[in-house]
């Protein structure tokens, strides 16, 4: 079993890949029960087909990138880290709106995802990725 620290971060990867599949799922079932709404522009087929694929696409990559902290692998730091920016710039867009639900999410989110930074460059995760990278290469 990995150290603490990787478990903290394969949980907080899983959970964001989680619901990432969950979006996906949730609007495939919006689009089949109430149809495709909004904006004429955004609003298409096209543009939905997209939207799932893709956000069904990071939600299994960072299922993956969850698999890689379990196994304590120094190449899930990158793509962690990057999905915790891209979390905490979409948790802050989404707190500033006017649906409560919509700011919950959104404080949410940012938190998760300062977290998920806090817990990548933790000093004990990255003494054990650099023990590791020295193992491979002495």
């Amino acid at each position: 079993m990995p150290d603490r620290p990787f478990v903290a971060l394969t949980i907080v990867a899983l959970l964001e890949g989680a619901g990432l599949l969950a979006y996906a799922a949730f609007d495939i079932v919006e689009a089949v029960r109430v149809g495709i709404t909004g904006p004429e522009e955004v609003s298409n087929p096209a543009a939905l087909t997209l939207l799932i694929v893709l956000t069904a696409g990071f939600g299994a990559g960072l299922g993956w990138v969850g698999v890689g902290w379990w196994r304590e692998r120094r190449w899930a730091r990158s793509p962690f880290i990057l999905a915790q920016i891209l979390l905490v710039l979409i948790g802050y867009e989404l707190s500033q709106s006017d649906g409560s639900a919509e700011r919950y999410v959104g404080i949410v989110g940012a938190l998760v995802g300062v977290l998920g930074l806090v817990l990548a460059f933790a000093p004990g995760v990255s003494r054990r990725l650099d023990e590791q990278e020295a193992g491979r290469s002495g």
